[in-house]
């Protein structure tokens, strides 16, 4: 997808009067500014199991696509590890069974069926544009524990590649970046500059409020953005 594509989806959501994007559409903004994301396919009922297999190859994530649900993990929204279509087709029953229950009253746009992405270090990056003082960009230690630890670091947008290593080394989780006990380090080029990526999102897209990507999963050969999230204006 190009850039104004990505920008009429932005467009076409608030005028239907929606201000949340839905994560494949997050997911295919942030890939038009370069961001890696994993490979996926949407769809709606059983029958479309089979097209989808066709689309991803396992092992497979499937996930809700709902603007009303936030925390998909907590209602259900996501299984993990699928490999094959009866696996799939099994996961979609029992995945509308549980949000029938723990959701009853989400509008259900459909689901998400995305390529499993190799284990990696969690980390968060995001952005909010404040009132007073303009758009600001965020980094930290992603994942469940981001709301628990809170170790995150802030800078103001336009940002250079100098302040984007500086935030890197004001986490605590700094280390397991460069190397931890035998671990390979991450390849840090290619987090700064999917940092600086979103920064330029945040700047070209006024419309957008906030954005962030959790968990943003890195290792020794790049960085993709497993979950997305855009609040617009």
């Amino acid at each position: 997808m190009k850039k104004e594509e990505a920008k009429k989806l932005v467009s076409n959501a608030l005028a239907q009067g929606r201000h949340v994007l839905l994560e494949p559409e997050a997911k295919a903004l942030v890939s038009a500014w370069g961001i890696q994301v994993p490979n996926s396919v949407r769809i709606k009922e059983i029958e479309d199991v089979a097209v989808a297999l066709k689309a991803v190859t396992p092992p497979l994530v499937l996930k809700v696509v709902s603007q009303d649900i936030i925390h998909k993990r907590d209602v259900g929204g996501v299984i993990t590890g699928i490999d094959d279509r009866e696996e799939l087709s099994k996961a979609l029953r029992e995945m509308k069974e549980t949000l029938a229950e723990k959701a009853p009253a989400a509008r259900i746009e459909g689901f998400l069926v995305e390529k499993m992405v190799p284990t990696g270090i969690e980390l968060i990056i995001g952005g909010v544009r404040d009132p007073q003082f303009g758009p600001a960009v965020m980094f930290g230690t992603g994942g469940f524990a981001v709301e628990l630890v809170k170790d995150v670091s802030f800078r103001l947008a336009p940002l250079s590649r100098a302040e984007v290593f500086e935030m890197m080394r004001e986490v605590k989780s700094y280390p397991l970046l460069t190397g931890f006990r035998g671990s390979k380090p991450v390849d840090l080029e290619k987090l700064a500059s999917t940092v600086l990526k979103l920064s330029k999102i945040l700047l070209e897209i006024e419309a957008i409020k906030e954005i962030e990507i959790n968990p943003l999963l890195v290792c020794d050969v790049g960085a993709v953005a497993v979950d997305a999230r855009v609040v617009l204006q």
